[in-house]
């Protein structure tokens, strides 16, 4: 057999060795995240750039929350869209380590620019600084020894009974932060002889406590803009079971639709303690028990009976003062002009969750998630 042809057929037999299940499996992984993308794009593109989605990295736990949010605000995402374009996004790699400047004084070259966690180039809202955490934890042993004097604890500036010669400005809101990218703006800055609480001289600071700085600064603003410490969900867990067994059985009349035995058999199993609170508080969005199985909430339908008697039940679409339309259960599509000969019922399956928002305290929100979490 000629060498060439030899070559063939060896390649052809290292390949037909391959199961074709593998290829199958690779195959089918492709094309869920071809549909998982284009689901993504048709459900959220008309309002979100592409680039911009795929550029905010977060958690599978962070992205579930801002679906959600989109949901609430009127996006139209089925139970099965809604975990397929939770898993694509939680799935995407993660952003390449970000390049700091190197070596000392203002000669460092900058770091580059970052349009999205590891995307070099462009302006735009998403040129930011990505915070590196360990890098910031040096930068905050730095601020405390050398500034926060006269910037604040939390770097919103000093207090204002602080002697004038120590009322620094915020730094939270200063544009020499805001432009600055890993030092590029900061370092020439302090380059310049800022005055520093030690007495040093700020042109001493070497690039690497210059990049912390800028690390831990730019940390104080994404804190502030996202909620300080309410970034991550905080222990809900303090409220009293039993109070919130009497709740549920007395003043909230909860069970009236419910049973710890029924419906809610297992539930403190199912859901951790801030699920459980949004369920409850909130119980029209999605979410995902610890099974990962998904859980939609049940549809608004009504009920129209035109001026010949003829009525047409079905899931809401849209209802206002001049029109109402629905979907019947054959999955047919009708609307009206709202008259006085239209009679129109609407069923809410939480109408009493959203009665009982008004009458709701911290109390007895609290309590009737610890009462909840104790259903296991």
């Amino acid at each position: 057999m000629p060498f060439k042809n030899f070559q063939y057929f060896l390649v052809a037999t290292l390949v037909a060795m391959v199961p074709a299940k593998s290829f199958a499996r690779q195959a089918s992984s492709n094309q869920s995240t071809v549909d998982a993308r284009a689901t993504l794009q048709r459900d959220c593109g008309s309002c979100h750039g592409l680039d911009i989605i795929l550029g905010a990295k977060k958690s599978k736990d962070e992205w579930t929350a801002s679906v959600n949010d989109m949901i609430t605000k009127g996006a139209k995402v089925t139970p099965d869209e809604f975990g397929q374009i939770i898993d694509y996004l939680a799935a995407l790699p993660s952003a390449p380590a970000v390049a700091t400047p190197q070596g000392e004084g203002p000669a460092a070259t900058p770091a580059p620019r970052i349009t999205g966690p590891g995307r070099p180039g462009g302006p735009g809202p998403l040129d930011r600084q990505v915070v590196d955490p360990a890098a910031a934890a040096k930068g905050r042993t730095l601020y405390i020894a050398e500034c926060v004097t006269c910037h604040g604890a939390d770097a919103r500036g000093a207090a204002d009974e602080a002697p004038p010669s120590l009322q620094g400005p915020d730094l939270v809101r200063s544009t020499v932060v805001f432009h600055d990218r890993y030092g590029s703006a900061l370092g020439p800055f302090l380059k310049k002889g800022h005055p520093l609480q030690s007495g040093k001289p700020s042109a001493d600071l070497s690039n690497d406590q210059i990049v912390a700085l800028s690390h831990f600064l730019h940390k104080q603003i994404d804190d502030t803009l996202s909620g300080g410490a309410y970034t991550h969900i905080l222990n809900v867990l303090t409220g009293n079971a039993k109070a919130g067994e009497a709740y549920f059985n007395g003043a909230g009349k909860c069970n009236q639709c419910h049973s710890p035995t029924g419906d809610l058999a297992h539930i403190g199993k199912r859901f951790d303690p801030p699920t459980l609170q949004q369920q409850f508080v909130f119980p029209r969005t999605i979410t995902r028990d610890s099974q990962g199985k998904v859980t939609a909430p049940k549809p608004v339908t009504v009920t129209v009976v035109d001026a010949s008697g003829k009525s047409i039940s079905g899931v809401l679409d849209q209802l206002d003062d001049f029109s109402v339309s629905l979907t019947d259960p054959s999955g047919n599509y009708h609307a009206w002009t709202r008259t006085p000969n239209l009679k129109v019922e609407k069923h809410d399956p939480y109408q009493a969750h959203i009665e009982l928002l008004d009458q709701l305290t911290d109390k007895n929100i609290h309590d009737i998630v610890a009462y909840l979490e104790t259903l296991q």
